[in-house]
C-alpha cells in the first residue's frame, strides 16, 4: 500500500472516531468518493490498524442504526419548507 493511502486511511479512521462522522461526511472532508472511504475503513484500515478499525466499525454501525432518523428529519424539513412557500 502506498504511503499516501496509508496516511489517508489512518486520518480517515481517526476523523470518524473523533467526530462520529458518516461515510458521506468523511468523503466530503477528505475530498474523495464515498466508495473510497468505505474501502479505506472496511478493507485497508484493518490491515493497517486493527484496533482503530474496530472502533471505526462501531461508529459506522451506530450511524447506520440512526440513519432512518436522519432521513426522516430531512424529509420533514423538506416538506415544511414547501408548505411555507
Amino acid at each position: 500500500m502506498r504511503d499516501y493511502i496509508r496516511r489517508r486511511v489512518l486520518e480517515v479512521g481517526t476523523y470518524i472516531i473523533n467526530t462520529k462522522a458518516t461515510v458521506r461526511q468523511a468523503a466530503e472532508v477528505f475530498d474523495v468518493s464515498k466508495s473510497t472511504i468505505h474501502k479505506d475503513v472496511t478493507e485497508r484500515l484493518p490491515r493497517v490498524n486493527k484496533d482503530l478499525a474496530r472502533r471505526v466499525k462501531k461508529v459506522l454501525e451506530n450511524n447506520k442504526a440512526e440513519r432512518h432518523i436522519r432521513g426522516g428529519e430531512a424529509t420533514r424539513k423538506k416538506y415544511r419548507r414547501r408548505a411555507a412557500s
